[in-house]
């Protein structure tokens, strides 16, 4: 098929691969920043030890794990694993391909605004490594004490049933704070070139709205990112001076 076997087929699921991993990010980041939300209310903390899920007088950030639980959500774990497959994939492909056309990393600049536009537009595979190296790291903290147990159909834990505990476990080490502000940061410069690359690969690069749409990704990527920084330092705050 054409999608599969030619370049901008290639690119194009690229695009839409991305497309939905924004999505998920800015879903993932809207409900971990209700935990900051909580903070400012006085729930930040409050959830019902119980097996139920929205429990009256839960937080929202329980309340926001309790959404990420029900069967709709769970239904589409295999397909964000799939949709982070395929991008990663596709996207070391894609770069090992354009390094072999200009004949080597550095061989000759390509005369395209979009491929010498910033630093992480030239960067873009070593961020995706930076990026999906902390992901591991991420799950390994989060996912593994939390949807994994109920996948596999394991006997409720703390983590489970309290989820500001987790987020104060790990965020209430200085380092891993710190590590987690670094991926961020690294996905930040991913985010704000990939959202942009992702239209203009779909044909919105015209010469009115490529800056536009610019501009749109800048604004998106560091919305997504200042949340996820701010759940992490408000976890770190909460853990160490208000617990």
């Amino acid at each position: 098929m054409f999608i599969f076997n030619s370049s901008i087929g290639k690119k194009f699921i690229q695009a839409v691969s991305g497309a939905f991993l924004v999505i998920f990010m800015l879903v993932h980041a809207t409900i971990n920043f209700f935990s900051v939300i909580d903070s400012c209310t006085g729930k930040f903390g409050v959830a019902g030890i119980d097996d139920k899920l929205f429990t009256a007088g839960d937080g929202l950030f329980k309340l926001g794990c309790d959404f990420m639980s029900t069967p709709v959500i769970s239904i589409m774990v295999p397909v964000l694993a799939l949709g982070f497959l395929v991008h990663i994939l596709y996207g070391i492909w894609l770069t090992i391909k354009n390094i072999r056309a200009r004949g080597g990393y550095n061989r000759y600049e390509v005369a395209s605004k979009a491929a010498t536009d910033s630093w992480s537009s030239r960067n873009m595979l070593v961020l995706g490594i930076v990026i999906l190296g902390f992901i591991f790291f991420h799950l390994t903290h989060f996912w593994a004490h939390m949807q994994m147990p109920e996948l596999l159909k394991i006997a409720p834990q703390l983590y489970e049933d309290n989820p500001y505990i987790l987020l104060c476990n790990y965020f209430g080490h200085w380092w891993i704070t710190a590590l987690y502000i670094i991926w961020f940061a690294a996905l930040w410069f991913h985010l704000t070139h990939g959202i942009w690359s992702m239209f203009q690969t779909v044909g919105w690069n015209g010469q009115t709205w490529f800056k536009r749409i610019k501009v749109i990704g800048n604004i998106v990527a560091t919305i997504i990112c200042l949340m996820f920084v701010a759940v992490a330092i408000n976890a770190f705050v909460q853990a160490n001076f208000l617990a």
